[in-house]
């Protein structure tokens, strides 16, 4: 990461280290698997409109996780935190992915301070029965079957670990130990969210790769149609990460819902 984008964010005695990018109203982005980069085609867009906050969640990045801080809703508190102490009244928020549960998550627990609300690709949900597998278990099947579910072209976006540095590759394996404290059991999902989306009030766009073998469109709908006044969109030819395979159809969509 550059240095000149990236500071230290101290939330609730906790040092988060933060993608700040841009100026105007403040977008807060919730990373999703991994982290988010500041070379990202669609943060550049989105910076020339807002100023963009991205944190690194507790135990990913070079965000070092408290031992006290284990459960999603510790993370849920530590972002309603973060939007207390910002100087904006309130703020929109685009969760990706893991991140868009934990976005979720916040506009159930407390709107007041979220404008809108944008969820990418997002889990936390179970829609089906017990027998279904809803999310792709990404920790016990191989990674050769979880890239071509991740992304519709893997060979370009999947990561290469052969070719990633020392530095990157201890990130991701911080931000897979992580994800795994965090979403272990139940399985990336809180049973008791899906009653409660309804209680979320502001304006929200759920946005899904067309091609996600992760979680399916078929489970975005559901989702979509859980939340009061929703609208569900599919980005074509994107996997589960649209803001990477398709950045330009995904900020169209961010910037047309965000701006009206």
């Amino acid at each position: 990461m550059s240095s000149a984008e990236v500071d230290r964010l101290t939330v609730a005695g906790i040092e988060l280290e933060t993608l700040r990018r841009g100026q105007g109203a403040t977008l807060l982005l919730l990373h999703g698997f991994e982290t988010i980069s500041p070379e990202a085609r669609f943060l550049e867009r989105l910076a020339r409109r807002f100023a963009i906050l991205a944190p690194s969640s507790p135990g990913f990045g070079n965000t070092a996780r408290p031992e006290d801080v284990s459960e999603v809703y510790d993370l849920v508190r530590l972002y309603l935190e973060l939007l207390e102490g910002l100087p904006d009244d309130r703020v929109s928020v685009v969760g990706f992915s893991f991140g868009g549960w934990l976005a979720a998550e916040m506009a159930v627990a407390c709107c007041h301070r979220i404008r809108k609300l944008v969820l990418v690709d997002p889990l936390g949900i179970k829609v089906s029965d017990r027998e279904t597998a809803d999310i792709l278990d990404i920790f016990n099947t191989h990674p050769r079957d979880v890239a071509p579910r991740r992304w519709r072209a893997p060979e370009r976006w999947a990561p290469d670990f052969n070719a990633m540095s020392d530095d990157a590759i201890v990130r991701y394996a911080r931000g897979r130990e992580a994800l795994s404290v965090y979403g272990w059991h139940p399985y990336m999902h809180n049973p008791a969210l899906k009653r409660w989306l309804a209680r979320i009030k502001v304006p929200t766009l759920v946005l899904w790769g067309a091609e996600d073998g992760i979680v399916s469109p078929s489970y975005g709908r559901a989702y979509s149609a859980l939340i009061p006044g929703a609208r569900f969109t599919a980005i074509e030819n994107a996997g589960h990460h649209p803001e990477i395979e398709q950045p330009d159809a995904f900020v169209d969509h961010v910037l047309a819902f965000l701006e009206t």
